[in-house]
């Protein structure tokens, strides 16, 4: 599941972890309480129907419409920032900055309960994520423990305050945070454990980001292993 600097045991690790895989790039599905997708992207073939699609903001690699409907189904939630939403077929929940929801979600005979709140995401000296466009980030409520995904963000001062079990933070520069910077953000954020994105599908970043990521992180960091079953989408 994970290389690089560790915990120092297992007990130390968040327990949600267990259900957390790394798609490629940004891309995530989360199994507990249910089947929940971040920013789906060039999905493996045999992806599991989604129970709740999480989608940051509106760029391709982000906001995949198709992706997005070959998970869909009837019951299924999507979440997205405006304009994202614009871009995927209703019904779409949107999401602004600084606004959360609490989801209730079917689960065989009961419903099972999914807070998610919208976090600002943004550049500070690049033109690609500007504040004002309102992309986000999200931190989701799982089980008693806390999930921040960073979505495609500099190192911002909203992050000073952010309480979370789990960071996944970019590490790719270019367009978000450089791995040194990620670096930077995980000591200001200090999650239990700090986990890379955004790097390895071609867009930005590479291996050796997530590398120099861990080897600066003031926390622990698990390096994901990507799952290997890709979509030729």
């Amino acid at each position: 599941m994970a290389q690089g600097h560790a915990p120092r045991s297992a007990a130390d690790l968040p327990a949600l972890l267990k259900d957390l895989h790394w798609l490629g790039h940004d891309s995530y599905r989360i199994d507990r309480p249910v089947t929940i997708y971040i920013d789906p992207w060039q999905l493996p073939i045999d992806s599991p129907p989604a129970d709740l699609i999480l989608v940051s903001h509106d760029h391709y690699d982000h906001c995949s419409p198709e992706d997005v409907e070959t998970i869909r189904r009837q019951g299924t939630i999507v979440v997205a920032n405006t304009s994202a939403a614009a871009k995927l077929q209703a019904p779409v929940r949107v999401l602004q900055p600084g606004k959360s929801l609490t989801l209730r979600i079917p689960e065989g005979m009961e419903a099972a309960s999914v807070t998610v709140e919208a976090v600002p995401a943004y550049n500070v000296d690049k033109k690609f994520h500007p504040r004002d466009a309102g992309h986000v980030g999200f931190i989701l409520h799982l089980g008693g423990e806390r999930l921040y995904f960073a979505g495609d963000t500099d190192l911002i001062p909203e992050m000073t305050g952010l309480a979370c079990d789990v960071a996944l933070l970019p590490v790719s520069g270019t367009y978000t945070m450089t791995a040194e910077e990620a670096a930077r953000a995980a000591g200001v954020i200090r999650p239990r454990v700090a986990v890379p994105m955004h790097y390895g599908a071609g867009v930005a970043g590479s291996e050796a980001d997530a590398e120099t990521f861990r080897k600066q992180s003031p926390v622990p960091v698990l390096i994901l292993k990507m799952e290997s079953s890709r979509s030729s989408a």
